[in-house]
């Protein structure tokens, strides 16, 4: 019997999961196939849900359900967190100590939050990218009356890697302006979004895309976001309430909304086959086949590969099929059949009531639209049902 082991319950691993099992169900009912996912937690969290959590838009729990009840009955469950990955071995060891043993090994464990590594933002900054955060910074939102909001966008030290949700900064920024204006103090509270010098190719710019950054300044100026290029948050002085820059300037703030620095998950960190910079531990990815390079039996996708594309579920929807159906390929032809060409679809929340749809892949940037209610009423149905749908494997 051949083993396939999931590591992580994420949006690409339970994506993948049921997609396995979907496509190799007559080798499962011949008992020829055996899927596996190991999860360090037995709960499923949509992360883009945290944002609406920001601005009082949801409360959150509708953003969270059993990972098991997601999962198709004849995929095997653990929660047993993943601990040393021995590729030579063909085996993960997990919490438990139980040696989980694989024939192809799939490393769908996500990034996380690391602002601990710009000194001072842990103490002086927020962020929306865990609900723990979104709890906190809507809290904050509710007080505000007056003052600044100042917008930090961080990227990993790993050249050409993006940040989680690339356009997630944008979306929060007006966002942020909407629900400011709701409540009738938008006038009083100014927004500063800023962004670093270095962007992966863009220097200079408001976004990692030389098309939206290029529209970017229009947009802010007709809504009064204050806009600056070139701030690499360097360090923050909590007290003060002071954001520095790489670049020697710095930015007194009310309330600091950044997107903090990421990084792979531990259990990767530790596991040796990253060369990423800083220890950042994202995993060395064919573009194509999703393999982990020099890896011939174990893939990734999602938020854990060191690939220019977006670190975001409008990803990994059009990675999972490339990872499925590899492996079925392997196991019935022995050589994998299908190859990814940085498809990232999706609809960014331009605002409380404004949605634009993005599509873009390898060759190709996004090319800005105007957002419209139908965009948002489409993406805030994909966030309360549709989502729940593609992580069943049914989208």
């Amino acid at each position: 019997m051949k083993k396939i082991l999931i590591v992580g319950g994420g949006t690409a691993g339970t994506m993948t999961a049921n997609n396995l099992a979907k496509k190799l169900m007559p080798e499962i009912d011949r008992d020829e196939i055996e899927i596996t996912m190991i999860s360090n937690s037995s709960k499923h969290v949509y992360r883009p849900g945290a944002m609406y959590v920001a601005f009082h838009k949801s409360a959150g729990n509708e953003f969270i359900r059993e990972q098991k009840s997601l999962l198709m009955p004849e995929i095997n469950f653990h929660v047993d967190a993943a601990v040393d990955i021995q590729t030579k071995n063909n085996c993960v060891v997990a919490q438990s100590g139980k040696k989980y043993v694989y024939d192809y090994l799939v490393l769908a464990t996500g990034c996380e939050v690391a602002p601990d590594r710009i000194p001072g933002l842990e103490e002086g900054g927020d962020w929306f990218y865990t609900y723990e955060g979104a709890k906190k910074i809507a809290k904050k939102f509710e007080k505000l009356k007056k003052g600044r909001v100042l917008v930090t966008v961080s990227f990993p030290k790993t050249e050409n890697i993006p940040h989680q949700c690339g356009i997630a900064p944008i979306e929060t920024t007006m966002m942020l302006h909407d629900y400011l204006t709701e409540r009738g103090v938008r006038d009083d509270v100014e927004i500063v979004y800023t962004y670093p010098k270095k962007a992966q190719s863009v220097v200079d710019g408001l976004f990692l895309q030389v098309p939206t950054s290029n529209v970017l300044p229009m947009i802010f100026d007709g809504i009064n976001v204050k806009h600056k290029t070139s701030f690499t948050l360097n360090k923050v002085d909590p007290k003060k309430k002071i954001a520095y820059s790489e670049e020697g300037e710095e930015i007194e703030f009310d309330i600091l909304m950044s997107t903090p620095p990421f990084i792979a998950a531990k259990v990767i960190r530790d596991s040796g086959l990253s060369k990423a910079k800083d220890n950042e531990g994202w995993l060395p990815t064919d573009k194509e086949s999703l393999k982990v390079i020099g890896l011939d039996n174990v893939y990734t996708l999602g938020d854990t590969v060191d690939l220019s594309v977006s670190k975001a579920g409008g990803t990994i929807h059009n990675q999972t099929d490339v990872v499925a159906d590899n492996i079925a390929a392997e196991i019935r032809f022995g050589y994998p059949t299908e190859s990814y060409d940085g498809k990232v679809i999706a609809v960014a929340q331009m605002g409380l009531s404004c949605g634009m749809p993005l599509w873009y892949d390898y060759e190709e940037d996004v090319k800005p639209t105007p957002c419209s209610k139908l965009g948002s009423f489409v993406r805030l149905g994909f966030n309360k049902g549709l989502y729940w749908a593609a992580a069943r494997g049914m989208l």
